[in-house]
């Protein structure tokens, strides 16, 4: 006797993570992680894992939000992360780290950027509700200004070193998935910087991008991680650019019974892992989509 399977509702796990933001360029703060939404375990912010979700065949879709790009010195601000997509789940693209003497605020996203050394109450970049946390203070001492970490999505930036005349702030830690199989760290935040010889602010566990010491190079957010981008360090005229954020990621499960394609421009990879099959995809074009039937 033949075997029909129905259209659905098929039980789904995700894990939606966007581009984090990009660190600031000149002694400035760390990018922010991307939004982190999950509910195949603890989402980002302090949040609970989301609640069950199911798909019916159709068509869905889905977008891995890019790095924002860093801040060029005395140029231009760094950029938001760009949001990821899966169905009706929208996770927000990082906040920027702020830069000096471009006069520029940290951004709110996903998690919020750091603000940049020296500039006084400035506020933070704020983190969305349930994906991240906000980004960390700055030092005002003259002598190193200490940009603050951007925020990851399991602390607020500056939580593992806080920036001071002698240092950086530290970037807020990610969130740890097993959707695949294996205990991964996501959406960390990137390192605020500092002007001289001091020491410059980690990234966040889960990809965060180190901040530059005096004229060093900012450390780029991990790819397919949404890690901030760390952030620009020195003093003009060696002063130096913030790192890129690194971008986002969407990984799911279906039962392995249910069929599913995708369209053109779409860079994923598969495999069974229990009584599921679990869809990893690293890039994607504009319009792109899933289909499950």
């Amino acid at each position: 006797m033949a075997t029909f399977f129905a259209a659905g509702p098929f039980p789904c796990k995700y894990l939606v993570i966007a581009g984090g933001g990009g660190g600031g360029g000149f002694s400035a703060g760390g990018g922010g992680a991307g939004g982190y939404r999950t509910n195949a375990g603890t989402s980002g912010g302090g949040a609970a894992s989301e609640a069950g979700f199911s798909l019916l065949a159709g068509v869905y879709t889905v977008t891995v939000g890019a790095g924002g790009v860093g801040g060029v010195v005395s140029s231009s601000v760094a950029t938001n992360g760009v949001n990821s997509v899966f169905s009706s789940v929208t996770s927000d693209g990082g906040g920027f780290g702020a830069s000096n003497g471009v006069g520029s605020n940290p951004g709110n996203g996903g998690s919020g950027g750091g603000r940049a050394g020296n500039t006084g109450t400035t506020p933070v970049g704020t983190g969305t509700a349930s994906q991240g946390f906000a980004g960390g203070a700055s030092s005002n001492a003259a002598s190193a200004y200490g940009g603050g970490g951007g925020g990851g999505a399991a602390e607020v930036g500056n939580t593992d070193q806080a920036p001071s005349g002698s240092n950086g702030g530290a970037g807020g830690d990610g969130v740890a998935s097993t959707i695949t199989g294996a205990s991964v760290t996501r959406a960390g935040g990137g390192g605020g910087a500092v002007g001289g010889a001091q020491t410059a602010g980690s990234g966040g566990d889960g990809g965060g991008g180190a901040g530059a010491q005096g004229g060093g190079v900012a450390g780029a957010g991990t790819v397919n991680t949404g890690g901030g981008g760390g952030a620009g360090g020195g003093n003009v005229p060696s002063a130096t650019n913030g790192g890129a954020g690194g971008s986002g990621i969407v990984i799911f499960t279906l039962p392995t019974q249910a069929i599913v394609s995708f369209s053109g421009g779409v860079t994923q990879t598969s495999a069974v892992v229990g009584v599921n099959r679990v869809y990893i995809v690293t890039e994607t074009d504009p319009g792109s989509t899933v289909t499950i039937g």
